[in-house]
C-alpha cells in the first residue's frame, strides 16, 4: 500500500471546505490513494451505535443498515479502546463479528483506526485488503493523520460523541498490554486492593509496639516457611513447592533485618507498629519508583506484598476481597505470595497494571499456568467488582464488559484451545519429525527448577538452554558453589538421559543483581555476560566448579554467552578444562559450546568450529546486534524480521560452514518458538530448536504436517523473488495457509 500524503490531505481539505462532508466521495478518494480494495467509515450514532456510513469496496446496500455496538466486533473494539487494531487475518480474530450483508468475506487483512476528537470517539476508519498482511508503521501513521481530518468532517455527518477515555461505565473497554503468560480466561472481576482504615497512629508504649512488631514478623516468617514447604497457611496445597526459588528470594527479603530495623526506628519516634510499617513501605515505594532498572522496580511489588502481609499479621484481620473460583484478578502490582493466594483460591486469570515479563508475578504465572497480562494501565480506574472480563494472554490484552458476541467468540476460542491441547497431548510421547520423515529435536528453555516438570509434561527432548542467572536474580544474590551445584544437579536429575545445555551467567544489561550499579549508555552492548565472567574469573570458576560437581560423572554440556571473539571463547574454555581436572568424578563427556549472538563470530567460523563442540544461536540478541535495533524499544519491535534475506543468508553461511565439521547448530532464541520460523529453520537444515514449554506441542504439531521436501524449493523461489523485500513472512505464511498448516 502506498500513500501520497500531501495530495491526499490536500484533497481532503477541499472536501472539508464544502458545506457538507460527502463521505462516499471521501472513502473513494482514500481507497484510491491507498491502493486498497476497501475503505469504510463507521460513524457513531446516539446510544453507542456504530453505523456504516460510507464504503468503497463493500456492498453499498449495507450503508445505513450495518450497525455494531461499541465494543462489538473489531470495529466496536477499536471504538471502545481508542486504539488501532492492525490484523493480518481479521476473520479469525476472536472478536470478529460477521455481517453477511457487507460482502467482506474475501478480505483477510484489516486495519481499524479510531476517529477521535477531544478524547471522544466519533467513528472508525477501516481499510481492508485480500492479502493477509500487517500494515506498516508508516501506513498506520498516515491513516491516523486521515482520521484526524475525519474528526473535523464527521460531525457534519451526524456523528455523536462517545464516552471519553479513562471514564468507566457500562461500555466495553479494551486495554492493550504485554503478555506475561499465554492463554485465555473469562470470568468476573475481583479487584486487588488493600484499604485499611482506622489505624491508630500514635503509640503509648513504644517498647510494647516493638514487641508486637517482632512477634508479627516472626509469625509472618513462619507462614512463608510453611508456604515454601508446600502448604499454604490455610492448609491447602498452593503449588508452592514448584515456586521455591522465587519464594525463597521473597523470604530472604522478608527476613532482611534492614527494613525491619527501619520500622523499629520509626516506632521509637512514637508511632504504632502499623503506622510505622505503612510509613516505611511508603518510603521504599517512593525510592524504588525512581530506580530505572526494570528488575529492581519489580521488587516494589514484593515489598508492598510484604508490608501488607505484615500489617495483616499485626492487625489479625483479612482485608482481601472474596475470590470465587474462576475470577479474574486485577491489580496495580502483585507480589508472589499474593499470586499464590489467588491461585489457591482458584483465579482463572490475572491482569497487573505495573508488571513486566521479568517480574516475580510473571515468573509464577507461567509456572502455575495462569493466563496473565501486564502493563494494562487505566483498567483499575474503569473496572468494577463483578464486571465480566477476558484476559487474552495470547494477544496481551484485557477486555472489560465485552459484548455478548465477543464473549461467545472467546468462549468458543477457549473451548477450541482446550480441544487443541487435547490433540497436542497425543504428541507428547512421539518423536518430533516432519511429514517427510526429517527427525527434529525440540528442547526446553528453562531458568528455574519450578519449570523442570515441563520436560515430562511436554515430552521435550531435553533442555536446550538452562539460564543459570535466573535463579540468582530470583534470590537477589549469587549462590555459593554448593547451592549452585544443587540447582544444576536437580536439572540433570529431572532430565535423566536427556541432554541439558547450561549457559553460564548472563548478567548485565537488563539483568542486574540488586546493589549492582553499572553506569552505561548502551548496557546491551556493555559489560555483561561472559565479559563479566572473564573480568571476574573467580566468579566464573565458582560456577564452573558447581556445574562439574553437579554432573557427578554424568555428561555435561556448558556454553558461554555473548562471545565476540574466538580468543574470549578459548580463555573461558581453558578455565572450564582447568576446573575439570580438579573435580572428581570427571564428567563422562564434557561438551563446550558457545552462543552465537555477536555477528563478529561469523568472520571467525573456521577457528571457532575447530574449538567449539556445539553452537547455539541466540536469535534475540543476534537480531538486535545484526540490525542495530534495541529489542527493548517498542517502536523497533517489529521493524526487522528473522524471516528476511540478511538473516536467512547468515544462517545459510553458518550451516554450510558447520556441516563438514559435524558441529551441531541449534536455535534457542524466541524465534524457535514460533511455528512459521520453526518450519523455515528446519527447511534450512537446523533441526534442534529450544523454546518455552508452552511452544513445544504447538510447534511439534505444525512441523508434523510440513513436507520439507516440498517446502524447500518454494522457500528458495520466495527468496529469489524477494531480494529487496524487508521480510519474507507474508509469502511464507501464505504458502503455509494454502497447505492447511496451523500457523
Amino acid at each position: 500500500m502506498t500513500l501520497a500524503p500531501r495530495r491526499l490531505l490536500s484533497r481532503l481539505r477541499d472536501l472539508r471546505a464544502r458545506a457538507a462532508a460527502p463521505l462516499p466521495e471521501l472513502v473513494r478518494l482514500v481507497a484510491a490513494e491507498l491502493v486498497s480494495e476497501v475503505c469504510s467509515v463507521y460513524v457513531q450514532r446516539p446510544g453507542d451505535i456504530l453505523e456504516l456510513a460510507a464504503t468503497e469496496g463493500l456492498n453499498p446496500n449495507a450503508v445505513g443498515s450495518t450497525r455494531l455496538r461499541v465494543g462489538e466486533g473489531i470495529v466496536g473494539l477499536c471504538a471502545a479502546s481508542g486504539g488501532v487494531m492492525n490484523l493480518p487475518d481479521a476473520q479469525n480474530h476472536p472478536a470478529f463479528a460477521y455481517r453477511p450483508e457487507t460482502g467482506e468475506d474475501p478480505f483477510a487483512s484489516l486495519i481499524a483506526v479510531p476517529v477521535r476528537r477531544s478524547g471522544r470517539t466519533l467513528g472508525v476508519l477501516v481499510v481492508q485488503n485480500r492479502l493477509p498482511r500487517h500494515f506498516t508503521e508508516q501506513e498506520v501513521d498516515e491513516l491516523e493523520t486521515v482520521a484526524m481530518l475525519l474528526a473535523e468532517l464527521l460531525p457534519a455527518s451526524g456523528a455523536s460523541e462517545g464516552t471519553s477515555e479513562g471514564v468507566g461505565g457500562a461500555v466495553p473497554r479494551v486495554f492493550a498490554g504485554t503478555t506475561l503468560m499465554t492463554g485465555i480466561a473469562i470470568g468476573p472481576v475481583v479487584l486487588h486492593a488493600v484499604r485499611r482504615t482506622g489505624i491508630t497512629l500514635l503509640a503509648d508504649d513504644p517498647d510494647a509496639e516493638l514487641a508486637r512488631l517482632h512477634d508479627a514478623a516472626d509469625r509472618m516468617q513462619r507462614g512463608l516457611d510453611a508456604l515454601i514447604a508446600g502448604v499454604a497457611p490455610a492448609g491447602k496445597p498452593a503449588d508452592a513447592s514448584a515456586t521455591r526459588e522465587v519464594l525463597e528470594a521473597y523470604r530472604l527479603v522478608a527476613a532482611d533485618a534492614g527494613w525491619l530495623r527501619r520500622v523499629g526506628d520509626v516506632i521509637r519516634t512514637g508511632l504504632t507498629a502499623e503506622a510505622a510499617v505503612q510509613r516505611v513501605a511508603r518510603e521504599m515505594h517512593d525510592r524504588m519508583r525512581r530506580i530505572s532498572d526494570a528488575y529492581l522496580r519489580e521488587r516494589l511489588a514484593d515489598m508492598e506484598d510484604l508490608a501488607n502481609r505484615l500489617l495483616t499479621t499485626l492487625s489479625g484481620d483479612e482485608p482481601r476481597a472474596d475470590v470465587a473460583p474462576g475470577s479474574i484478578l486485577l491489580a496495580r502490582r502483585l507480589g508472589p505470595a499474593e499470586l499464590l493466594d489467588g491461585h489457591a483460591r482458584g483465579i482463572a486469570g490475572v491482569a497487573i497494571e505495573e508488571a513486566s515479563p521479568s517480574g516475580h508475578a510473571a515468573i509464577l504465572a507461567r509456572a502455575l499456568d495462569i493466563p496473565a497480562v501486564g502493563a494494562t494501565r487505566g483498567m483499575l480506574d474503569t473496572a468494577e467488582p463483578g464486571d465480566l472480563a477476558v484476559v487474552d494472554g495470547d494477544e496481551g490484552q484485557l477486555m472489560l464488559r465485552p459484548e455478548a458476541d465477543v464473549r461467545t467468540a472467546f468462549t468458543r476460542a477457549l473451548a477450541a484451545r482446550g480441544e487443541r491441547y487435547a490433540r497436542w497431548a497425543t504428541l507428547i510421547g512421539r518423536p518430533a519429525a516432519t511429514a517427510d520423515g526429517t527427525a527434529l529435536k525440540l528442547m526446553l528453555n528453562v531458568g528455574l527448577s519450578m519449570e523442570l516438570p515441563q520436560l515430562d509434561r511436554t515430552g521435550a527432548d531435553g533442555i536446550g538452554l538452562f539460564r543459570t542467572e535466573i535463579a540468582m536474580l530470583a534470590r537477589g544474590a549469587i549462590a555459593d558453589v554448593a547451592e549452585q551445584a544443587a540447582i544444576y544437579a536437580r536439572a540433570l536429575d529431572e532430565a535423566r538421559d536427556r541432554p541439558v545445555l547450561f549457559r553460564t551467567l548472563d548478567l548485565g544489561a537488563d539483568k542486574m543483581l540488586p546493589g549492582t550499579v553499572v553506569e552505561e549508555e548502551n548496557p546491551a552492548m556493555g559489560w555483561r555476560s561472559l565479559r563479566v565472567g572473564l573480568d571476574r574469573p573467580a566468579l566464573l570458576r565458582r560456577q564452573l566448579r558447581a556445574l562439574l560437581l553437579a554432573a557427578g560423572g554424568r555428561p555435561l554440556s556448558v556454553m558461554f554467552p555473548m562471545v565476540a571473539t574466538v580468543a574470549e571463547f578459548m580463555v573461558a574454555k581453558t578455565l572450564l578444562l582447568a576446573e575439570a581436572r580438579r573435580v572428581r568424578p570427571s564428567p563422562e563427556r564434557l561438551s563446550v559450546g558457545t552462543m552465537l549472538e555477536v555477528p563478529a563470530l561469523l568472520w571467525q567460523l573456521p577457528e571457532l568450529l575447530k574449538e567449539a563442540d556445539f553452537i547455539s544461536i541466540g536469535s534475540n540478541d543476534l537480531m538486535q546486534f545484526l540490525f542495530a535495533a534495541d529489542r527493548g524499544t517498542p517502536s523497533l519491535y517489529d521493524r526487522y524480521d528473522l524471516l528476511s534475506q540478511p538473516v536467512l543468508n547468515l544462517l545459510d553461511q553458518l550451516i554450510a560452514a558447520a556441516r563438514p565439521t559435524g558441529v551441531p547448530i541449534s536455535v534457542c532464541g524466541e524465534a524457535a518458538s514460533r511455528p512459521i520460523e520453526a518450519m523455515t529453520l528446519a527447511a534450512l537444515g537446523i533441526t534442534s530448536l529450544s523454546m518455552p514449554a508452552s511452544a513445544i506441542l504447538p510447534v511439534k504439531a505444525m512441523l508434523a504436517e510440513v513436507d520439507l521436501v516440498a517446502f524447500r524449493p518454494v522457500l528458495a523461489a520466495i527468496r529469489r523473488g524477494g531480494m529487496n523485500a524487508g521480510s519474507l513472512r507474508d509469502p511464507i505464511s501464505s504458502w503455509a495457509r494454502e497447505h492447511g498448516l496451523p500457523v
